[in-house]
C-alpha cells in the first residue's frame, strides 16, 4: 500500500505540472490503449493479470479522472467523456466476465468501486456506467465456474443495442440530459463500441472454440448495424478492415503448398459456424492440410457474411482491403511466379475460393482483381492492359496439362458467378459490332434472333469444297439426318422450326458415321443430354435476367470488312479445340465444358456465334463450327489409317464407361479424342434445340 501511494502522490506531483488537458486526455487514451493491445498481442492466455500491466494501467486511469475532476469543477472532463463515449466500463465489463486474463473480474471490480467511491459528481445514473456495474455485480454474486459461459453473456452485452431498466437515481429527465450530453444514450449508434473491435478480432483466434465463435458473432452482430454512419464509422475510424483483411491472409498463408488440386477442387466447403461445431473436418475431407484449408474458407465464408450484412460503404472497404492485402499482396504472386507446382496450386484454391464467394462486393472487387474493367473490342496485340488476366488465360493454353485444367476450371466457376461484366469482359465486348460476319450477308428475323436466309447459306456450306471432299474422299458415305422434329412441323411448320432442325442436324452430322459410337451403346443417345441441356439453360436465364441482354441480333450494319478477332479468351479456346485430337481426355473435357456452358447464355450474339453453322464469315473470322469442321477434315485422314477404328473406339468408350477394364492400345489419345468429340456435337446439338423459343417447343 504504501508503494501504491508513493506511485500516486508521484503522478498526482506531476499531472499538475502539466498544462492543457489534451495532456491529460492522451495519456488516459495511451493507457486504455495499452490495455487493449495486450490482448492483441498477448500469445500466453493463462498468464494471470497481476503478472501483467493491466492493474497498474487502471490505476493510472483512475488517478487520471480523479484529478481532471478535480481541475474541471462542475464541467464533466475530456478523459470522463472518451469513458463514456467509447463504453469502457462496457468492454471491461466483458474482459472482466470472460476472466482473461485469469483473476480479470476482480480487477474490474476494483476499478469500478473506486470510479464510483473517489468520482465526487454522480455517474451511475448514465447508462453507460450503470448497466456494466450491474453487470459486473451480478457476475460476483453467480461467480460463473467458466470463462467461456462468460464471454458469451459479455460479449452478447457489450455489443446489444439493448435498453437498461431505468436505475435508481435522479430524475429521468435530468438522466436523459446527461446520457445526451455524453453521447451515451441507450438508442445511440454503436460508435461507442467500436473500442472493442480489436479484442473481438484477437479473441476470435482463441483456441478456445466458444470463445472464438461468441467473438465472431459479436463482431457480425456490430457490423450488420443499418445505419449508414455507423458504417462510415467502422470503415473510416477502426482497423476493422485492415485486421479482416489480415487475418484472411494469415490462414491462406498456412495452407501446406503441397497440397493436391484434386483435394482442393474436392473441398466441399463449409459454412463459417462449423468451424467452431466439428471437431474435425469430415472423413471424405480429410487429408494432410485439410484442417488448414478448411479454417481458410470458413474464415472467407465468415468474410461473405460480413460483406454481405454490413451496410453498403462498409462493406465496399472490407471488400477492398481483401482485395489489396489477399489477392493482389499474396495471391497475385504466387500466379505470375515460374513455378509450375506454385501455379497449380494457388489457381487451385483461387477456383476453390470463386466457387464460394457470394457476397457481391467480394465478387465485385475478385472480377476487377482478375479481368480487370475493359469493354472495349480487344486487339491481338493487347497482351500489357491487364498482366494477370492476359497470363491467366494463357495458362489455359499452358505446356503443363494440368495448368490448363485447372485455369479452365477457375473460369468455368467464374461463368457460373452472377456478374454480368464476366461475360462482358471474356466474349461479349468482341461480338458486340457482329463483325464477325460478312457485311449485307443476311436480314435479321427480329422474333427469333435468326437469318431469314439461313437456309440458302446452309446450301453454300453443303457447297464448300473442304466440307463436301472430306466426306467423299474419306469413303464414308452420306450422312443421314439424325433430327427431323416431325411433331413439330407437323404442328407449325414454319420457317424457323426447319432453321432449328437444321442447325441441329448440322451438329449430329458432323463426326462421320464410321467414326460414332454412341448409338452402339444403350443410355448413349444424343436425348441424354437434352435433359441436361434444359437444367443449364435454366440456370443461365436465372443468372443473367437482370443483366438488360437483347432480346434479338442487332441489325447488321453496312460497313467496310474490318479483321474480326474473337478476343483472347475465346481464340485460346478455339485453339484447343483444334488440338482436341491431340490433347488428354481430362483436358478435352475440361475445354468442351467451358465451351458448352458459353454456348448455353440466351445473349444473341453469342448463340449466334457458338451455334448458327450457317453464318457467313468476314475473311480471317473463324467460328466454333468453322473450327469443328477443319477438326472433322483431320480426323478423317487420321482414322483412315487404323485398321478395325469402330471395334477399337467402342472398347475404348466402353472403357472410359467402367464398363471393361483398361488395355494397352495404339492411338489411344486419338481415338478419346474422336469419342469426346462425338459427345460434345451432340451436346452443342442439344443446347441448340433448348434454346428455340419456349412457345414453340
Amino acid at each position: 500500500m504504501d508503494m501504491f501511494n508513493k506511485v500516486t502522490a508521484f503522478l498526482q506531483q506531476a499531472l499538475e505540472t502539466r498544462e492543457p488537458s489534451i495532456n491529460l486526455l492522451d495519456s488516459f487514451v495511451n493507457h486504455w490503449k495499452a490495455i487493449t493491445n495486450y490482448y492483441i498481442e498477448t500469445t500466453d492466455e493463462s498468464r494471470p493479470v497481476k503478472q501483467t500491466d493491466i492493474p497498474w494501467c487502471l490505476r493510472q486511469m483512475l488517478d487520471i479522472l480523479v484529478y481532471e475532476e478535480k481541475q474541471q469543477g462542475e464541467e464533466t472532463g475530456p478523459c470522463m467523456e472518451y469513458l463514456l463515449q467509447h463504453k469502457l466500463l462496457e468492454t471491461l465489463c466483458t474482459l472482466g466476465k470472460a476472466q482473461y486474463p485469469p483473476g480479470m473480474s476482480q480487477q474490474v471490480m476494483m476499478f469500478f468501486s473506486k470510479v464510483l467511491s473517489q468520482i465526487q459528481k454522480p455517474v451511475l445514473h448514465l447508462i453507460n456506467v450503470y448497466r456494466p456495474v450491474q453487470i459486473t455485480k451480478d457476475s460476483q454474486k453467480r461467480c460463473s465456474s467458466t470463462s467461456d459461459e462468460a464471454l458469451e453473456e459479455g460479449c452478447s452485452g457489450a455489443s446489444s443495442p439493448e435498453r437498461a431498466p431505468s436505475p435508481p437515481s435522479p430524475s429521468s429527465s435530468a438522466a436523459s440530459s446527461c446520457s445526451a450530453r455524453s453521447g451515451a444514450h441507450p438508442s445511440s449508434s454503436p460508435q461507442t463500441a467500436t473500442g472493442i473491435i480489436p479484442v473481438l478480432m484477437h479473441l476470435g483466434k482463441s483456441q478456445k472454440s466458444r470463445v472464438a465463435l461468441r467473438s465472431m458473432e459479436s463482431l457480425l452482430l456490430l457490423v450488420s448495424l443499418p445505419q449508414e454512419d455507423t458504417g462510415h464509422l467502422l470503415a473510416e475510424g477502426t482497423p476493422l478492415c485492415h485486421l479482416l483483411a489480415q487475418r484472411l491472409t494469415e490462414l491462406y498463408c498456412l495452407i501446406p503448398s503441397s497440397l493436391s488440386p484434386a483435394d482442393i477442387h474436392s473441398y466441399s466447403g463449409a459454412q463459417w459456424r462449423d468451424h467452431f461445431t466439428q471437431d474435425s473436418p469430415e472423413e471424405s475431407q480429410s487429408f494432410p492440410g485439410s484442417e488448414n484449408l478448411q479454417g481458410f474458407f470458413c474464415f472467407l465464408d465468415y468474410c461473405n457474411e460480413l460483406t454481405k450484412e454490413a451496410p453498403r460503404v462498409l462493406g465496399v472497404k472490407m471488400a477492398r482491403a481483401i482485395h489489396l492485402q489477399w489477392l493482389k499482396g499474396v495471391i497475385q504472386p504466387h500466379l505470375l511466379q515460374m513455378s509450375e507446382a506454385g501455379i497449380l496450386v494457388h489457381t487451385a484454391l483461387l477456383s476453390c475460393s470463386v466457387r464460394h464467394i457470394h457476397s457481391p462486393a467480394l465478387l465485385e472487387e475478385l472480377v476487377q482483381f482478375l479481368l480487370g474493367s475493359d469493354t472495349y473490342c480487344e486487339k491481338q496485340q493487347d497482351t500489357e492492359t491487364h498482366i494477370l488476366r492476359y497470363r491467366l488465360i494463357e495458362h489455359c493454353n499452358h505446356i503443363s496439362d494440368e495448368i490448363s485444367i485447372t485455369t479452365l476450371r477457375l473460369f468455368e466457376e467464374l461463368l457460373q458467378k452472377p456478374s454480368k461484366s464476366i461475360l462482358t469482359n471474356l466474349v461479349l465486348r468482341n461480338l458486340e459490332k457482329r463483325s464477325y460476319r460478312l457485311p449485307g450477308s443476311g436480314v435479321t428475323d427480329e422474333r427469333h434472333g435468326v437469318e431469314s436466309d439461313v437456309l440458302e447459306e446452309s446450301e453454300e456450306l453443303e457447297e464448300d469444297p473442304f466440307f463436301t471432299d472430306m466426306y467423299e474422299d474419306s469413303g464414308f458415305g452420306s450422312q443421314e439426318p439424325l433430327l427431323s422434329l416431325p411433331s413439330v412441323r407437323e404442328r407449325h411448320n414454319t420457317r424457323a422450326h426447319t432453321q432449328v432442325a437444321d442447325i441441329v442436324n448440322s451438329f449430329l452430322c458432323l463426326v462421320p458415321q464410321e467414326a460414332k459410337t454412341s448409338h452402339l451403346v444403350q443410355g448413349a443417345g444424343y436425348d441424354t443430354y437434352v435433359h441436361d441441356a434444359h437444367k443449364l439453360l435454366k440456370e443461365c436465364i436465372a443468372l443473367s435476367r437482370d443483366w438488360n441482354w437483347p432480346d434479338s441480333v442487332k441489325t447488321t450494319e453496312t460497313h467496310p470488312a474490318t479483321d474480326f478477332y474473337e478476343g483472347h479468351f475465346l481464340q485460346i479456346l478455339f485453339d484447343r479445340i483444334a488440338r482436341i485430337l491431340e490433347q488428354p481426355y481430362e483436358l478435352n473435357l475440361q475445354v468442351t465444358s467451358v465451351l458448352s456452358r458459353l454456348a448455353v447464355f440466351p445473349h444473341p450474339h453469342l448463340h449466334e456465334y457458338l451455334l448458327d453453322p450457317y453464318i457467313s464469315l468476314s475473311p480471317g473470322a473463324r467460328s466454333l463450327f468453322s473450327t469443328l469442321v477443319r477438326v472433322i477434315g483431320e480426323l478423317m485422314q487420321r482414322i483412315q489409317h487404323i485398321h478395325n477404328v469402330t471395334d477399337k473406339l467402342m472398347m475404348i468408350r466402353r472403357q472410359l464407361m467402367g464398363l471393361e477394364e483398361e488395355t494397352l492400345l495404339d492411338h489411344v489419345t486419338l481415338l478419346k479424342g474422336v469419342i469426346v468429340l462425338e459427345e460434345f456435337c451432340k451436346e452443342l446439338a442439344a443446347i441448340a434445340f433448348v434454346k428455340l423459343p419456349i412457345e414453340e417447343q
